[in-house]
């Protein structure tokens, strides 16, 4: 088995001392920094711009997983691609609703993304099934599973979204693809176990990283 990533999610950290929350995501066996973008459009809440990104970068050589949670994540991706994300994951929701108006669709959006040398990411509600990701499969680098409402921390898991986990990785096996995937929402000491056995491969932990409760493993 592949090892499993540990992605912590800033949005839990002291907004006041991130370059602290950086130092012990390293310290603390994370290997990648989950960045929380958010709008107040597609979710209710503000979170970090490319100016954050951009002052925490110099501080490590972890990946920064820059997740949009945006309402236009065409608009984001070349300035977050710039300021020092190496991962750019989108919502396809989000994504759906611009292509309506004209604007790009999710497989141009992962072209563009790729465009800038970035790993793109696809993820999705709770609310949205896997089938409707079937086409874009092919060309995402790794498949981002919202396992609460996306937008607030602290929120309990939603043990159903699992079963998207497990469809993704039966689908990858049938089709030979190589995506990564990924479980963001409610993960700590209680659920970790079946996050890990329903067969993730990153797993975005926020408030159980941060207070010292989750007891990572591989």
């Amino acid at each position: 088995m592949n090892k499993r990533l540990l992605a912590p999610s800033l949005l839990a950290a002291d907004f006041g001392r991130l370059a602290e929350a950086v130092e012990k995501i390293e310290k603390g066996g994370g290997d990648v920094a989950h960045i929380d973008v958010m709008d107040g459009s597609f979710v209710p809440e503000v979170s970090f711009g490319q100016v954050v990104v951009r002052s925490l970068r110099p501080l490590t050589n972890l990946p920064f997983d820059v997740h949009l949670m945006v309402q236009n994540p065409e608009r984001q991706i070349e300035s977050f691609a710039q300021a020092g994300a190496d991962w750019i994951t989108f919502h396809y929701e989000a994504a759906e609703a611009q292509a309506k108006n004209g604007g790009l669709s999710s497989v141009q959006l992962i072209e563009k993304i790729h465009s800038y040398g970035k790993k793109a990411g696809v993820s999705i509600k709770p609310a949205t099934s896997v089938d409707s990701l079937k086409n874009l499969l092919e060309f995402a680098d790794i498949i981002l599973i919202m396992t609460v409402e996306p937008g607030f921390g602290g929120q309990k898991l939603i043990p159903e979204c699992l079963d998207k986990v497990r469809e993704l990785a039966r689908l990858r096996d049938q089709l030979g693809l190589n995506y990564k995937i990924s479980v963001d929402g409610g993960v700590n000491a209680q659920t970790l176990d079946s996050v890990l056995q329903s067969g993730v491969d990153i797993v975005v932990s926020g408030s159980a990283f941060f207070n010292g409760s989750l007891a990572w493993r591989n």
